[in-house]
């Protein structure tokens, strides 16, 4: 850490919840904010699954950021607990940061969300994403619109892709924060395990090569970590599980002549090499496991990995 990015002696310190609708950038936004990834990424629906917390800490304090599933409404044992990810965030949050896509029409998710925060007395931020891509008179209009449905306490355009007023955006969200000693030492960028990451990064890869309803029904279990030295260097066994619910879905993945799930595994491995900076062998399996996502031992694994 430079000797700038040092706490002072009064430090605002809090949590900032980051929500909105399934897609509008939130796991983008964290990670460029702490500058490296510990949220995955994809254009498919509910990637992120779990609340992943990530630590930004400067001289002026430390904000705990909270990375939600996208708020929607719940169908199976699987969305109802992210959806319970959601409110608790909603509770213990000092700023809440609604996200919101500027390329899309208002809508019914929309209104499903502002009535979600109707219930809290927590200062809420609006931040209207995506305005690289966007012409700036459409921005001036949406503000408008959004003002007149909800008292928000900020209202900040972004592009949570090249970062645009994220800077903006951290020194108003301090001026919401209490002062408070660290929750989380310096160095700390997220509490997700190694294993936890290593299972969504696997998830990510996959994410990119199916379609339909597969992004729903897949979940990743890594089973076992084996680090080993060779000639010297470290070296890691992983065996992990793709979970699927049917037979066609196990189909799929696997690719013809297992062509698929031999390019996911590539992929994965690549990236797991330079989070562990070591050589590693990734032995993948794809399980059929049916109606896991209303399985509450299965949803269990997933989670306490």
């Amino acid at each position: 850490m430079n000797e700038q990015d040092q706490p002072t002696h009064k430090s605002k310190v809090g949590y900032v919840s980051l929500i909105g609708r399934p897609n509008v950038g939130k796991s983008t936004l964290l990670n460029n904010i702490l500058g490296q990834k510990v949220s995955i990424i994809s254009d498919k629906p509910q990637t992120t699954r779990i609340s992943i917390l990530g630590i930004k800490t400067t001289r002026h304090g430390q904000i705990v950021f909270i990375d939600n599933p996208g708020i929607h409404k719940p169908l199976h044992k699987l969305n109802k607990r992210m959806m319970s990810f959601v409110y608790s965030s909603l509770q213990t949050a000092d700023v809440i940061c609604l996200l919101i896509d500027a390329t899309l029409k208002f809508g019914h998710g929309d209104e499903f969300v502002l009535e979600t925060l109707k219930k809290v007395s927590t200062p809420v931020f609006l931040l209207i994403n995506k305005v690289d891509i966007i012409r700036k008179e459409k921005v001036l209009p949406l503000i408008d619109k959004y003002k007149d449905l909800f008292s928000f306490a900020e209202i900040i355009p972004i592009s949570a892709l090249k970062g645009t007023n994220t800077d903006v955006l951290e020194q108003s969200i301090y001026q919401h924060l209490p002062e408070a000693e660290h929750i989380y030492s310096e160095d700390e960028l997220s509490t997700q395990s190694q294993k936890f990451l290593l299972s969504e990064i696997i998830r990510e890869k996959m994410l990119q090569y199916v379609e339909k309803e597969l992004p729903f029904v897949t979940a990743v279990l890594i089973n076992k970590i084996q680090e080993k030295k060779a000639k010297g260097k470290p070296l890691h066994y992983i065996h992990a599980d793709i979970i699927v619910e049917k037979d066609n879905h196990r189909r799929i993945i696997l690719g013809r002549q297992g062509s698929l799930i031999k390019k996911i595994g590539t992929e994965a491995r690549k990236e797991i090499q330079k989070v562990l900076e070591s050589k590693v062998f990734l032995d993948l399996h794809v399980r059929v496991k049916k109606r896991w996502r209303d399985s509450a031992n299965v949803l269990e694994l997933i989670e306490q990995q």
